[in-house]
């Protein structure tokens, strides 16, 4: 089969294990579509596919109304990816381009706006402006559906230059008006004051097993900084972020939801998530590094598929499909908190960490920042000092072997702790932990940090 026959195979099965992975529009209606979408299936000759969801836009398609292609898992490739294509990607749903433009996004990746505008150009039909368009319009629409603010505070929040931009950007990806987009909120009961939290949901593909990754989080949870709260199958968990424009507080849900009407081995779902932030600026922020922490854009089809054919995880794999590796919230503090070990993070959580000006449960403040643990001895003091300075970078966009590289050179860095900052706080899906038996288990390559994580839940690491 071609890449156009197996394509058009998920658009007919509606499946959506393909979800994010690509996008079809259809030239009668002039409307795109995620694969799994429920209307009827177009003829072939009628459909195109495009890698973004800015390219089908760029090309004058409109978003369908019935299964919102805006809100779909991102692709899991950007996560598996350490080229400049990935990273870029990476990088833009971190908010970059919004706050430093295409400019600061080519710095960070080390190559000229024009290297990146035609990279990006050439592989996904849309440039870094047009990707960030396309992520504006989607916070635009959660705040028009989630929250009574007025659309002059939506404009700026997110990450509009204009109102004129904004009405224009929303009109061409919706077909619709600011106004009517917030009349076609399905719950509007839930459009609540921002003080209360923005509601959102966090969509991932196929099967999600919550309940280990909130084990891990409550193992290494840091009071203060995060909370778990209920019981098993019903729990939350709440943390404190640090963001560029300001602060927030996240609660999180463990339980998560199946598609209606969806497949069985097709299904996907989402987090129940309610966000509360000083500065809405940060949404678009804020949401990224939540699908990161909680790995909501992996694919778990590729991934149990690949392991499963171990014999040793098979068994494990077969339990626990859709098992995640989770990730971090914020890179800088898991690296410092990995390197400092639980008990010293708590002491630099009461001597530096900056209290929240409003506290929710028992989460009241934020870890230390790099540059307030430079002077710390050792160590930890050096790894403060390289992230304070810049010499070493953890943001979504870093070169990863470049980042590996400076670690391992800090003093006294332990080999097993630079595994696991690349494995945790550059997201990093292949990485064999010295000491684990798994750095030269090349069967289950690219997915070792997976691999890990079936072993760590079954109790035999």
């Amino acid at each position: 089969m071609t890449e156009e026959d197996t394509r058009y195979e998920a658009v007919r099965s509606r499946d959506a294990r393909f979800d994010g992975e690509f996008f079809f529009a259809v030239e009668t209606t002039g409307i795109y579509c995620r694969p799994s979408c429920p209307a009827v299936t177009p003829k072939r000759s009628n459909v195109r596919y495009y890698a973004t969801a800015a390219a089908a836009q760029g090309s004058g398609f409109r978003a369908c109304r019935r299964c919102r292609p805006d809100a779909v898992p991102g692709s899991a490739e950007w996560n598996v990816r350490a080229d400049i294509v990935g990273r870029a990607m990476r990088l833009i749903g971190d908010g970059i381009v919004d706050r430093e433009g295409v400019g600061g996004l080519a710095t960070r990746l080390g190559y000229s706006p024009r290297q990146v505008q035609r990279q990006l150009t050439a592989e996904l039909g849309a440039g870094p402006v047009a990707l960030a368009r396309a992520q504006r319009a989607h916070t635009a629409r959660i705040l028009l559906q989630t929250t009574p603010l007025p659309v002059t505070e939506i404009v700026f929040a997110a990450g509009f230059a204009s109102v004129r931009q904004f009405n224009d950007t929303i009109r061409e990806v919706y077909a619709r008006t600011p106004t009517q987009l917030r009349a076609d909120a399905p719950d509007k009961h839930r459009a609540t004051a921002p003080a209360a939290g923005i509601p959102l949901r966090l969509a991932h593909r196929g099967a999600y097993r919550a309940g280990p990754v909130f084990d891990q989080l409550g193992r290494e949870l840091l009071p203060g900084v995060e909370e778990l709260t209920g019981a098993p199958g019903r729990r939350g968990f709440r943390r404190a972020l640090r963001l560029p424009y300001g602060t927030g507080v996240v609660h999180v849900d463990e339980v998560t939801h199946d598609q209606p009407g969806a497949r069985a081995e097709h299904r996907g779902g989402w987090l129940d998530a309610r966000i509360q932030l000083t500065d809405l600026r940060d949404l678009t922020t804020a949401v990224g590094r939540l699908r990161r922490l909680f790995d909501l854009d992996a694919d778990p089809y590729a991934i149990d598929e690949r392991l499963g054919l171990d014999p040793r995880l098979a068994p494990l794999v077969a339990a626990r499909p859709g098992l995640r590796s989770p990730g971090a919230a914020d890179p800088d503090e898991l690296a410092l908190r990995l390197v400092a070990g639980p008990a010293e993070s708590a002491r630099l959580v009461e001597r530096y960490g900056k209290r929240l000006d409003a506290p929710s449960g028992t989460v009241d403040r934020l870890f230390p920042v790099p540059g307030e643990l430079v002077d710390e001895p050792g160590t930890l003091g050096a790894l403060a000092h390289a992230l304070h300075t810049g010499a070493l970078r953890l943001d979504p966009g870093a070169d990863r072997d470049d980042a590996d590289a400076t670690l391992r050179a800090l003093p006294g860095m332990p080999p097993r702790t630079a595994a696991l900052i690349r494995l945790r706080a550059l997201g990093d899906p292949d990485v064999g932990v010295p000491g684990e038996h798994l750095a030269t288990e090349d069967a289950w390559r690219p997915w070792r940090s997976y691999a890990r994580q079936h072993l760590i839940v079954e109790g035999q690491l």
